[in-house]
């Protein structure tokens, strides 16, 4: 046996020694997956295979950079593999092929934010309501139908005679319409086209699956549809497939993942060997056992249980709670115990439901002098002068993309007014003229002013002689060139700290441009297409710093991958986790992967776990009365036990003043109300007795309505699936 296998235990073993034909390897959480997947590549390696023909997806930047990096250091020859995310693999793809399906190479890719753009420019096209159709609905609907690699044709068909869905097709349609005529891409179709062209252009399939003549997938139990597809496609007739992943962790169905492609693989493969990596090298077996017990209750599953050699370790510390503020203050003075006994701040991470349960906990951390960093904030990339300076960016790389054009077109204001800017579209779209090309014809637009047209024309110009400019010159030198020419930073210096802030996020992606090229091979593009992919494809998660000395912050899918030393799951009481919408909606898939979602932050902890719940919490302004979750219920009692909150006084940190007891009638006044959201329009559209309708159960008759906070809590007899409770805004009911 080679030295690459011999540290690995007998399980790991055979999955790497394995080399033809379809391989499931369900890996448990901290069971040494990607040292499992980069020493086989690196036995394949050794073995024969040419680096050439491997390829390894898997969802983040962080994984396939982490990956990459180690199959490297396992052989001298690993650099020439393909390790990339499902979604750079694609884009590479489609860079050389993508004009077989009519689009040029040099396409854009959406964000969330232009591909919302561009939906709502379709909604007004249609005169369609946006209180009916709002475009962040609508967007998810069609991200749904692409991920499910369904067509507006397809989705007209299967959601004949409806209303509604009828309405949203003929966006679907108009909108994929536009992405074309502009020559871009969302999100969702770069796996989409790469199926659509592996599909239609079979001779390009062929190449694909003479190049890879072994696949290996990382998170399968993450895929959906069309990434199952993709990789069915590239495995061809080989089938050296081989796929990684955790059932027990599939917690992204919300957004389109199936957990089906992984507790069907066996079916979908039926020659496939199955190995299950069971030995946890992450934490005690007492935070094993409770994470076990509760995901055993789910019946979708494979079954399987983890265990450990490092030691039963502490009992989970479980408090109850009074208030909300008290669960906060017993996490800081926890902390700061634990800080006088040699932990580091960026031992502890403390995880909730959802991310509007951060903000006691922030104002205890403010309070205590513990520094903390929160995920989930307005990202880098979506910040508005940010998403300015790219704009520049893509409309430069691509003339044809009009989001891009529309963007800038008066920013930073060069007094051309909206109704200029609507001649100029209007222009465009009579004349089949991109906007680009229709600035270029000034003179003939009717009722546009000479003050407009000179500034349409000096802003043309200037495009273009960015256009020339980036011929020549790297990225960083044309955002310096763009900065500069358009005195963009000038317009958001206007004093305050808010405009320093940013201008300092304009020059940090002045820096991004510069590290991205200074990390490139001198093999790989350093062009401006390369870096706007580099950009389009960055994950939540590849944010994250280690060893940076604060408390981490983050919700329960943020925290996916990671792993801390002490971990706060607060908020245990039911409504809040589970979700109120997955205990109410009567589906079993909901509230599985609830507990799945448990079970993952369950073993995001290495030491010591502590769960919390508070009696009474502040909820959209109310003192709301808790109940605890059904998943403590599910912990055996030998795994945890019960604390009380310590003493305030630290020899470390002042005083942190305690919130006194509440009784149960009584109240509380939320000082911070004015921040909470709640709906502008709190009256429906509709009551008891009335026809509804709502996308996944279809028509139905209103039964009750109650209020419930925030929302509306609506009982619906609907016709296909029966009587069920949801939340009127949240399921987006509709009058019929």
């Amino acid at each position: 046996m080679n030295d690459l296998v011999k540290s690995l235990n007998p399980a790991q073993q055979e999955a790497v020694l394995h080399k033809e034909g379809p391989l499931l390897i369900f890996a448990g959480a901290g069971s040494g997956k990607t040292r499992v997947l980069t020493h086989r590549i690196a036995h394949l390696i050794e073995t024969g295979v040419s680096p050439y023909n491997i390829l390894a997806i898997t969802f983040t930047n962080k994984a396939a950079r982490e990956m990459r990096e180690r199959v490297e250091k396992l052989s001298p020859l690993g650099s020439r593999c393909w390790v990339a995310t499902f979604h750079s693999t694609c884009v590479r793809i489609l860079r050389q092929e993508i004009d077989r399906l009519g689009y040029s190479t040099r396409f854009t890719i959406y964000d969330t934010a232009d591909s919302e753009r561009l939906i709502k420019d379709c909604i007004a096209e249609k005169n369609l309501s946006e209180k009916h159709y709002p475009p962040r609905y609508v967007a998810s609907v069609i991200s749904s139908q692409k991920n499910e690699l369904i067509t507006p044709d397809k989705m007209g068909r299967q959601t004949a005679g409806e209303f509604m869905m009828g309405n949203i097709v003929e966006v679907y349609e108009l909108y994929q319409k536009k992405l074309r005529a502009n020559n871009a891409l969302d999100f969702d179709d770069i796996i989409f086209k790469t199926v659509e062209l592996f599909e239609q252009v079979p001779q390009v399939l062929q190449w694909y699956q003479d190049r890879f003549h072994y696949v290996m997938v990382d998170e399968y139990q993450d895929t959906n549809t069309a990434q199952y597809r993709l990789v069915s496609l590239l495995a061809g007739t080989r089938q050296n497939l081989c796929v990684v992943g955790d059932d027990d962790q599939s917690i992204y169905g919300w957004r389109g993942a199936n957990i089906k492609n992984i507790l069907n693989f066996e079916r979908d493969f039926p020659n496939a060997r199955i190995i299950k990596l069971e030995q946890n090298y992450r934490s005690t077996q007492n935070i094993l056992e409770a994470a076990n017990a509760v995901v055993s209750r789910n019946i979708n599953r494979s079954e399987k249980a983890l265990w450990t050699d490092n030691g039963d370790g502490e009992k989970i510390k479980v408090y109850k709670s009074p208030t909300d503020g008290e669960e906060a203050a017993f996490i800081a003075s926890t902390i700061m115990e634990q800080k006088t006994k040699g932990a580091n701040y960026n031992d502890f991470a403390v995880l909730y439901r959802n991310n509007s349960q951060s903000r006691t906990v922030e104002d205890r951390l403010v309070m205590t002098g513990i520094p903390y960093r929160l995920y989930g904030g307005v990202r880098f990339y979506e910040r508005m002068e940010v998403k300015d300076v790219l704009a520049y960016l893509k409309a430069v790389n691509n003339p044809a993309d009009e989001i891009a054009w529309a963007r800038i077109i008066n920013v930073p204001r060069r007094g051309i007014g909206d109704k200029s800017i609507d001649k100029v579209q209007v222009y465009a779209v009579q004349n089949g003229l991109t906007l680009s090309e229709a600035i270029k014809h000034t003179a003939e637009i009717e009722g546009l002013g000479k003050k407009a047209a000179s500034s349409l024309n000096s802003f043309s110009n200037l495009m273009t002689s960015f256009e020339k400019f980036s011929a020549e010159n790297s990225v960083t030198k044309l955002l310096q060139k763009i900065l500069d020419d358009t005195a963009y930073l000038e317009s958001l210096a206007d004093g305050t700290p808010e405009g320093t802030a940013r201008v300092d996020n304009v020059k940090e992606l002045v820096t991004k441009a510069f590290e991205f090229e200074a990390g490139q091979g001198s093999d790989e593009d350093l062009g401006l297409a390369a870096f706007l992919e580099d950009v389009a494809l960055v994950a939540d998660i590849d944010s994250h710093e280690e060893g940076v000395e604060t408390v981490s912050l983050l919700t329960l899918h943020s925290a996916k991958g990671l792993e801390f030393n002490q971990v706060f799951m607060i908020g245990f009481e039911e409504g809040l986790f589970p979700s109120y919408r997955s205990v109410t909606s009567g589906e079993m898939d909901a509230l599985e992967e609830e507990r799945r979602l448990c079970y993952v932050g369950i073993t995001r902890a290495r030491q010591i776990l502590y769960i919390t719940w508070a009696l009474q919490r502040v909820q959209y302004g109310r003192t709301v009365n808790s109940a605890v979750s059904r998943f403590m219920k599910e912990l055996p009692r030998e795994y945890y036990e019960n604390v009380s909150a310590k003493g305030e006084s630290r020899p470390t940190s002042p005083r942190v003043p305690i919130s006194p007891r509440l009784k149960p009638v009584e109240k509380r006044v939320n000082p911070y109300s004015k921040d909470i959201p709640t709906p502008k329009d709190k009256t429906l559209n509709f009551s008891v007795g009335d026809r509804v309708r709502q996308m996944k159960y279809g028509s139905g008759e209103v039964l009750a309505i109650n209020p419930a906070g925030a929302d509306y809590e609506v009982t619906v007899n609907f016709d296909r699936v029966g009587e069920k409770k949801v939340m009127a805004n949240l399921a987006r009911l509709m009058p019929l």
